[in-house]
């Protein structure tokens, strides 16, 4: 059983993975004056951000009606058709924001403002952007449905929670530990990725967001 409810996150999981903008928040950290105060607050925020979102919603979904194996798979398929749908709107928002050939894209105005992020800042942020972000939120909540719904036993639960938190936040989790043992090294392959990914993260993000909407309207079809 744990392993099926892992198959069903990893999709979830890399969803919050992939996501262009924390991203270039933490190269932005990693390539500024305060590189490990800066980044390592960060991290610590998106981590923890990640695992408060996708436990509360597991705590959640574990209190849907048990007694019956059949009792809960109407609400959970309502609540992943929803979840579905709401990835398809923002995937359609991202696509209608990519950038004109020729036009440089547009990214958030604090951006500018990294030199100067303290360490409690960049938590807050790191915590926002994992646990606050609509797109994440509904990450999460698809896999606290999958996991809460499973009714695991509390220690596969937690392994499963743990699972789905690494492989989120590996995106900003390994930049940021390749920087501190090799930050010389990682300057330049981390300010080209950094272009890349803020000129293509409105088309990464549309596409994403619309394979996960698809799979989460199958889940939701199936549990009916």
């Amino acid at each position: 059983m744990m392993g099926t409810v892992i198959g069903e996150i990893l999709p979830l999981a890399l969803g919050v993975a992939i996501s262009p903008i924390p991203i270039i928040a933490a190269i932005l950290m990693l390539l500024s004056p305060k590189a490990r105060v800066t980044s390592v607050g960060f991290l610590l925020g998106w981590v923890i951000g990640i695992v408060v979102a996708v436990t509360v919603f597991t705590l959640v979904s574990s209190i849907l009606p048990a007694d019956d194996p059949d009792a809960s798979r109407p609400i959970r398929g309502v609540v992943q058709l929803v979840l579905g749908l709401l990835l398809f709107l923002l995937a359609f928002g991202q696509w209608r924001k990519r950038p004109k050939p020729g036009e440089d894209a547009a990214l958030p105005k604090w951006m500018k403002a990294i030199d100067t992020v303290t360490f409690p800042v960049a938590f807050g942020l790191g915590f926002l952007l994992s646990a606050v972000n609509p797109k994440n939120l509904i990450m999460a909540a698809g896999a606290g449905t999958d996991i809460g719904g499973a009714a695991l036993p509390v220690g596969s639960a937690v392994v499963v929670v743990i699972i789905y938190t690494l492989i989120a936040s590996s995106t900003v989790l390994i930049p940021v530990v390749g920087y501190l043992v090799a930050a010389d090294r990682l300057r330049a392959p981390l300010d080209a990725l950094r272009g890349w990914l803020a000129k293509e993260n409105a088309v990464i993000m549309a596409v994403l967001l619309l394979v996960i909407g698809v799979s989460m309207i199958g889940k939701g079809i199936g549990s009916f």
